[in-house]
């Protein structure tokens, strides 16, 4: 199996989406949805940005690599009658399936980031992005001091190297990554623009509650748990998470943890 594929079809990540509803919702929020709209939303997960476009009026295509998270995607949207709204299986990388200049928005937020070979992503989101049209994507920073950064680095201090020419999806939160990406897929420099941006995972219990969910539910945290224990060495993970979380919970009496993120606007 595809291992990009695999990492994202382990657990559920559903469990992960439901304690970032919110913040999805808002940022669908802030991008000037209407009407009609042509929105492509790759690595979609089970909805938490196409549905709340799909709400605005859009119609959305949902592409996520894992086949469980859009039928997922699918079952959300049903009970909420969109009809706006449809879910497909697909790779950011090849999007050989889908027209050129098709869509007025294609946005990712958290999910190209994670595909394969990133020049290609950002090649195949220009090409499906009609003139004049928009490409946003929210990118996790590579070594940021807030939540999910810092999961995914301390997840990789116990998890086997990566395959030879492997390229960190963190990369995506660096602006001259992102820049020289783009470029090379022929937007001019002057069309790309960056900001910081703030995701906040809300979980009504404790956040030593939230660590099991993650260690339970989400791909890369399965992964290092299960490497972890291979050397012995779960209880430490287990204790640096949970210090992690509670360090960062801003609640007293839940969890609500902020995480900053890179928000990238491409003008076609």
């Amino acid at each position: 199996m595809n291992a990009n594929k695999a990492l994202w079809e382990k657990g559920d990540f559903t469990r992960i989406a439901e304690i970032m509803r919110g913040s999805g919702e808002a940022l669908v929020g802030e991008l000037g949805i209407t009407d009609g709209l042509q929105v492509l939303d790759l690595g979609c997960g089970d909805g938490t940005t196409a549905l709340p476009a799909a709400r605005l009026g859009a119609d959305v295509l949902g592409v996520d690599i894992a086949s469980s998270l859009g039928a997922a995607g699918h079952s959300r949207a049903q009970a909420l009658g969109l009809t706006n709204l449809r879910f497909q299986e697909g790779d950011a990388s090849d999007l050989h399936d889908l027209g050129d200049e098709r869509f007025d928005l294609v946005l990712s937020i958290f999910g190209a980031m994670f595909a394969p070979r990133p020049f290609d992503v950002a090649k195949e989101m220009v090409r499906v992005t009609r003139p004049g049209g928009r490409i946003v994507m929210g990118n996790w920073i590579p070594n940021d001091p807030t939540l999910v950064a810092q999961i995914l680095k301390i997840s990789s201090s116990y998890s086997p190297p990566p395959p030879e020419g492997f390229i960190s999806p963190m990369t995506w939160g660096m602006e001259d990554q992102v820049i020289e990406r783009f470029t090379q897929a022929g937007v001019p420099e002057e069309r790309i623009s960056f900001e910081r941006d703030t995701y906040t995972f809300e979980y009504p219990g404790a956040t030593s509650e939230l660590v099991a969910a993650f260690r339970s539910y989400y791909g890369p945290t399965m992964n290092a748990f299960e490497a972890a224990a291979a050397s012995g060495r779960d209880a430490e993970l287990q204790a640096e998470l949970e210090t992690l979380f509670s360090e960062q919970n801003t609640s007293d009496d839940a969890t609500s943890i902020p995480a900053t993120f890179l928000r990238v606007t491409v003008t076609r």
